[in-house]
């Protein structure tokens, strides 16, 4: 892709689907990539990294799926330099109306020592042949140089020089490891444009991993050198700490444009609705203090900032809420609320629902309302999160549950379960606690044993009649799942995010994901 023709316009290159599915327990399944894919590019990214297609067959085939369906942005597929993966991402990519081969080859000197084992002369034949391979196949194509930013510096630019040569249209400087810091990122930016033959015919991108918790910070200084694409991630989830978060680097480049004097294609509106989606398809929340999109990004508790926030929002404020997504007002509903009301509101959040699923809500809605006198925002985003995706198409319905506590007399449940065969099966357990025994009950039921690797509870909103959150993370054939159920009652919430997990293993949702020796012995599953 030609560098746009706006010197200030960045490109936005969104890798959820690939990279940010590499984080533990955010695997993905074909509906729901696509699912996310249709929600990016109605945000506006300008590409989408939809998967690395030799990684497995499922990976392929929701590479092709997108590469089929979705119009706009540029379907990006990543593959390692060799001609087994390029020209499996080519297949994938073969439908696509804009296309992008993302080739990668690792070049640090630790890199070539002990992963590659390869000297730097073979690097850069197998950079360049690659490329060339790339070129067959789409006219755009992307180069990274692995782990770039532990890389000698001249060893970087004289690779991208060979990469620009043998055709690449992007040249991406990832800092694989979240290794650099921001002067330190920038001086390589500003070396490699100063250095490499051509690089006023390619576009800088950064791909920044935040394991010193400055990835943002580092691509925001790499744009500053010229850089012109940012890679991210939808909640900056990804390998280990994660990737640049989408909405952090775009809100920061749009609220301090007088400084960077850069814009973006994003509609950042959808900025919150896209990555309450992504949290739903998932499972894992974004913490309540996440910049942006956290549930307290916009809440004021001192005294001081809510005098200040009722004389003027941009005393304390430096974005309004409703740029990014979020109703600058809060509707309370009640229990004599209707449809169209509650409907409505839905909506307002930034959620699409069918008749169907607005029936299914609305009934979860009445059955709230009478335990709570005022329901507020987060409560219908939880109602939403809790509801969209149950239903028929479900393996386990949760029917009712019984669950018996008391001093000196060890915990019992019976959790009442029905099958999408219509079967129904009830097996009571004992356990640790009252939770441990209705998990024990379901995995007794379904015949799914669930490692609990991490079980949280927390208050959806305030006050004694507040919702429940539970949030499960569990292992599970060498994977990790997470869960969410709310209610008012957390044993029942508990339930429902153990039984989230429970139907993503029973409808086959998470992919055996190949090992790249069972198709070709290079590098490993990558880490770009």
């Amino acid at each position: 892709m030609a560098a746009p023709s706006d010197p200030n316009r960045v490109l936005i290159f969104d890798t959820t689907l690939r990279d940010g599915e590499q984080s533990p327990g955010c695997s993905m399944n074909l509906a729901e990539k696509l699912e996310m894919a249709r929600a990016l590019r109605d945000l506006g990214v300008d590409v989408i990294e939809a998967g690395f297609p030799i990684a497995s067959p499922g990976d392929f085939e929701s590479v092709q799926a997108i590469a089929r369906e979705i119009q706009g942005p540029i379907i990006a597929g990543l593959a390692r330099c060799n001609f087994a993966d390029i020209d499996r991402a080519g297949e994938a990519l073969r439908e696509a109306t804009n296309k992008r081969i993302h080739v990668f080859l690792a070049t640090s000197a630790i890199h070539r020592e002990f992963k590659l084992k390869m000297t730097r002369e073979e690097i850069i034949n197998r950079a360049v042949e690659g490329v060339a391979r790339a070129k067959k196949y789409c006219d755009d194509v992307e180069f990274s140089p692995e782990d770039a930013a532990r890389t000698e510096l001249d060893f970087l630019a004289e690779v991208c020089e060979k990469a620009v040569e043998a055709g690449a249209t992007t040249l991406n400087i990832p800092d694989t490891v979240g290794y650099a810091v921001p002067s330190h990122y920038a001086d390589i930016i500003r070396h490699l444009k100063k250095n490499v033959r051509g690089s006023d015919k390619v576009v800088y991108s950064v791909h920044c991993h935040n394991d010193l918790g400055l990835a943002v910070a580092n691509s925001l200084a790499a744009l500053l050198e010229g850089a012109r694409q940012v890679e991210c991630t939808v909640n900056g989830i990804g390998e280990r700490a994660g990737n640049t978060a989408l909405e952090e680097i775009v809100m920061a480049m749009r609220t301090r444009e007088d400084y960077y004097k850069l814009t973006t294609n994003i509609n950042t509106r959808l900025l919150v609705p896209t990555s309450r989606k992504l949290s739903m398809v998932t499972g894992m929340q974004v913490q309540r203090n996440k910049a942006i999109v956290g549930q307290n990004a916009f809440a004021h508790e001192a005294g001081i900032h809510q005098d200040g926030m009722l004389k003027n929002p941009s005393t304390y404020e430096i974005m309004r809420p409703e740029d990014v997504g979020i109703p600058s007002t809060d509707l309370v509903l009640g229990k004599h609320s209707g449809r169209h009301a509650l409907k409505a509101r839905i909506q307002d959040l930034g959620y699409t629902v069918d008749e169907s699923q607005l029936q299914r809500i609305f009934e979860a809605f009445k059955v709230l309302a009478d335990r709570k006198k005022s329901i507020y925002d987060a409560d219908i985003e939880a109602l939403v999160d809790n509801q969209l995706h149950s239903g028929a198409s479900e393996a386990w319905q949760l029917v009712n549950f019984s669950c018996n506590a008391s001093f000196g007399v060890p915990p019992t449940a019976a959790v009442s379960l029905k099958h999408a065969d219509g079967r129904t099966v009830c097996e009571p357990a004992v356990g640790d606690g009252p939770v441990d025994a209705v998990l024990k009950s379901i995995q007794r039921g379904t015949g799914i044993d669930l490692k609990v690797t991490d079980y949280r509870v927390r208050s959806v909103t305030g006050g004694l009649d507040a919702q429940g959150e539970a949030l499960v993370e569990v292992e599970y054939d060498n994977r990790k799942l997470s869960g969410r159920g709310v209610n008012t009652n957390v044993i029942e919430a508990s339930a429902l995010a153990f039984l989230q997990v429970i139907n993503r293993i029973a409808l086959r949702q998470v992919r055996p994901r190949m090992k790249p020796s069972d198709h070709v012995p290079q590098e490993v599953v990558p880490a770009v």
